[in-house]
């Protein structure tokens, strides 16, 4: 719940975003769960609903060449900025509360300092990135890499929505925004006048709930390495008439793969290591397979992350020692095909003690985690702007129709940015 103490200050706050959440359940239903395409209608009108709210609470409105949207609530120090915020834009049927949360909770907070006559120390700007769902466009972190100038320039016109297969370019000229300016790298952040960035967001996954705590302080998010379409090779044969030694079945090599990389999971975990391990899709070929027959193909997907760079080498090295163990004991192959993957990002230790003495300060309690998701907070990390995320307790995972975020944990989370941000600017200036 939140503090007395605060109650008042935040009254205004949680009336906004409230009504914004309603407001954006109401007018991006499409049942079951809500539908935000990027750059779309749906996301065209989240936009909208939070520069209105925004402006009401004394923030300025601009949007850079991509469509990234900057809300700029004035500061007693102009020459610097606070980033707040994350995306708008949703999986199709997904919930209202995954990446809105952190723009509502930025917009939210500039209503608080604008209704208890305050400023920040520094201006405190929400930023509502484009395109961080990748379902519309298959690449990641398109809003992010847009905001900080280095998307790769021949993106815009290769990368096609799913949904209508137009570039990128495309429907950014059609929103009114400039995509030959994005492949020339420009942009409204600047580096070295951005004090950070920082990145509410619902927690995609049952631990806050199943600890009872409400908020979690991020210290780091996983990168990856993934084989998307990898396969294992052996030879078909009657169930009944091949001996075990002379059998070629790709279903068990691909189980002691998997046992394998399981048992990897657990020395790394037991260890204190931070690590993931998935085998997201096991198959063997329809046109083929039967009952009777020693299966001689499947199809895999492994996705592998850690926030660890050195744990995700060894997850690697593992992995190639498994291959070359199991295809000489099976007699089979292993056809792993092009691997993808992201750089671990780690949270700004300093921002990560602002955020647990803020929760301290408000007296609720909050856990150090990694996240296993992927969120544009790690693209302003890796660009060397200190950075943050605080998850808030969500009962039902995310990417679904059932997301469920208490707004009273909202509530929480708000008080904490707000005392967070509240910091006397010697505070945010000792950076790493």
């Amino acid at each position: 719940m939140i503090s007395s103490r605060r109650a008042s200050d935040l009254t205004a706050g949680m009336q906004v975003a409230s009504d914004l959440f309603n407001a954006l359940a109401e007018k991006t239903a499409n049942p079951p769960g809500v539908t935000r395409k990027a750059y779309g209608e749906g996301e065209r009108i989240a936009h909208e609903l939070i520069t209105d709210a925004a402006r009401l609470a004394g923030a300025e409105a601009e949007y850079d060449p991509a469509g990234n949207l900057f809300l700029i609530l004035p500061g007693e120090d102009r020459s610097a900025e606070i980033l707040v915020g994350s995306h708008v834009d949703t999986v199709p049927h997904g919930g209202n509360f995954d990446g809105a949360a952190g723009v509502i909770a930025g917009v939210a907070a500039q209503t608080v300092f604008n209704s208890s006559g305050r400023k920040p120390p520094f201006d405190l700007t929400v930023i509502a990135l484009r395109a961080e769902e990748s379902c519309w466009f298959p690449y990641s972190y398109v809003g992010s890499k847009t905001a900080l100038g280095i998307l790769d320039p021949e993106i815009p016109d290769i990368l096609k929505r799913s949904d209508t297969d137009r570039t990128l370019a495309d429907h950014m000229r059609e929103a009114g925004f400039d995509p030959d300016a994005v492949k020339k790298g420009a942009c409204r952040i600047q580096k070295n006048k951005t004090i950070a960035y920082i990145e509410p967001h619902i927690e995609q996954a049952p631990v806050l709930e199943l600890e009872n705590i409400p908020l979690g302080v991020v210290t780091g998010i996983r990168g990856s390495f993934r084989y998307r379409d990898a396969k294992c090779f052996g030879a078909y044969a009657h169930s009944g008439a091949m001996p075990r030694e002379y059998r070629k079945d790709s279903v068990i090599a691909t189980s002691d793969l998997i046992q394998g990389m399981d048992q990897f999971w657990d020395e790394v975990i037991s260890k204190g290591g931070d690590l993931t391990v998935t085998f997201g899709e096991v198959t063997t070929d329809p046109e083929h397979h039967s009952f009777s027959k020693v299966p001689g193909e499947t199809r895999i997907c492994l996705d592998i992350r850690s926030q660890e760079k050195t744990t995700l080498d060894a997850a690697e090295t593992r992995l190639r020692k498994l291959v070359s163990k199991i295809e000489k004991k099976r007699n089979v192959r292993f056809e792993l095909g092009d691997c993808t993957g992201s750089q671990p990002a780690l949270m700004s230790e300093h921002l990560q003690g602002m955020l647990k003495e803020a929760a301290g300060q408000v007296g609720t309690r909050a856990k150090f985690m990694a996240s296993g998701a992927g969120h544009d907070a790690s693209v302003f990390a890796l660009q060397g702007i200190p950075s943050a995320m605080l998850f808030i307790r969500n009962s039902n995972g995310s990417h679904n129709a059932d997301e469920a975020m208490a707004l009273s944990d909202f509530g929480t989370a708000l008080e904490v940015l707000v005392e967070m941000v509240s910091q006397p600017a010697s505070i945010w200036q000792t950076r790493n």
